[in-house]
């Protein structure tokens, strides 16, 4: 064992100051070729200033060296200081070997200065150098991938997958995948997914696999996943959401309620997992609970029109026309001005007798929903009972006008 390799061992075994000591006596008197091992060594360990102070001292007898540009860049990039690894990138040659990777290194420091166009630039480069480099074409794809082009990712990563076994610890059929998925092309996603989650059991992979079947409509396939990824990531707040759909749309409503309720207890403030809760208890014929976790989220967030309107939905529908009116009238005390809010007012106080405020308020809104034909019914209706007979028949024509099938309106308006 060499003077090294007794350093390596000691700080393996946990005598890092021991180690430390041997690697600076050795690197006194060391060669270049060992002293840059001790450099490389130094970095892996955090001595990144140490490491530094070497690669310096060889690029002052090696200033040709392209490697040696990289190896500082990137010591820089650890030290915080990119702009100074830009500069030594840049001094490396086109028929240096260490060009490709000043190009990728380039790339993901003009990526992190949100400079894309450059680092595309330096990637496109860097693959007309090396059009056959599994590593860029797979640079490419994954810069693609990052920033939302995914029919541009998909080319450079299919590249990469047939050449995969070159790039150790890097999961490409998976990127691909989400590229496939991402872009619409949903059954070439699933493809892939199947095969890269054989190698690697990624979380984000068995949500991108669950999520992708769940979109093509094969809920068994998405419940499988989802539920895995459960059981490996409970955490993982995403799959909630669609893990209840899946099972809601297999008619298993318990199973869809308690994967919400999993989810509340996961990510409690996600106002969508309380809606679709209190919609699935209506269809499980609790209306109790589901009005609970309704005016539990209107509580906390009176902003949430989805909540709010589910609940005036469900109000009008039990004719429940006081709660309704309640309702309204606190979304107008808490500012929530909508022209359906308004319309569900209108209807309750019309309901209850209320006609003139009634009034008031479709006449508020008239415009609103001058194209929507149960508006226009309903608002029909009502002014007929009011009394203003010419205007419910303006309404009714409108409604001819959307309907001109509707055999009941033309009968009324003939007895008007």
């Amino acid at each position: 064992m060499n003077v090294l390799e007794k350093a390596i061992s000691a700080i393996e075994s946990g005598s890092v100051e021991q180690g430390l000591e041997q690697l600076e006596k050795l690197e006194k008197n060391a060669d270049h070729q060992l002293k840059h091992e001790i450099a490389e060594l130094y970095h892996e360990l955090g001595h990144v200033e140490k490491s530094k102070k070497i690669i310096d001292e060889l690029l002052m007898l090696y200033p040709d060296e392209g490697s040696l540009y990289a190896f500082a860049a990137e010591l820089l990039i650890d030290m915080d200081q990119e702009d100074e690894a830009i500069e030594l990138l840049l001094e490396i040659k086109e028929n240096d070997p260490a060009f490709l990777q000043a190009q990728l290194l380039l790339a993901d420091l003009y990526q992190m200065q949100s400079l894309d166009e450059v680092a595309e630039q330096k990637l496109l480069l860097a693959a007309k150098a090396a059009p056959n480099e599994t590593i860029i074409s797979y640079g490419l794809g994954e810069f693609y991938l990052e920033r939302g082009d995914y029919i541009k990712s998909i080319p450079y990563l299919k590249k990469a997958v047939h050449a995969s076994d070159r790039l150790p610890n890097i999961h490409v059929e998976l990127l691909l995948a989400d590229a496939y998925s991402a872009s619409g092309q949903f059954e070439d996603a699933l493809k892939y997914y199947e095969t890269g989650l054989k190698n690697h059991l990624d979380p984000n992979a068995l949500f991108g696999y669950g999520f992708t079947a769940y979109q093509v409509g094969d809920m068994i396939l998405a419940i499988e996943q989802l539920e895995a990824l459960m059981a490996l990531d409970p955490d993982y707040s995403s799959l909630y959401p669609y893990l209840a759909k899946a099972y809601e749309a297999e008619g298993k409503l318990e199973d869809a309620f308690e994967t919400l309720e999993k989810g509340m207890k996961v990510d409690e403030f996600n106002e969508s997992l309380y809606i679709h809760a209190g919609k699935l208890s209506f269809k499980k014929q609790n209306p109790v609970e589901g009005e609970k976790l309704l005016r539990k989220v209107i509580a906390l967030n009176p902003s949430n029109i989805e909540a709010v309107q589910t609940l005036a939905a469900y109000l009008k529908h039990t004719e429940s026309y006081e709660e309704l009116l309640e309702l309204m009238e606190h979304m107008r005390d808490y500012g929530e001005e909508d022209s359906l809010y308004t319309w569900y007012e209108a209807t309750a106080l019309k309901e209850q007798d209320d006609y003139e405020k009634a009034y008031e308020r479709y006449q508020e809104i008239k415009e609103s929903f001058q194209d929507d034909v149960d508006f226009l019914e309903e608002y029909g209706y009502f002014l007929l009972e009011y009394g203003l007979r010419d205007q419910a028949i303006t309404n009714f024509k409108k409604v001819l006008e959307f309907q001109p099938e509707r055999g009941d309106i033309v009968e009324l308006l003939e007895n008007i």
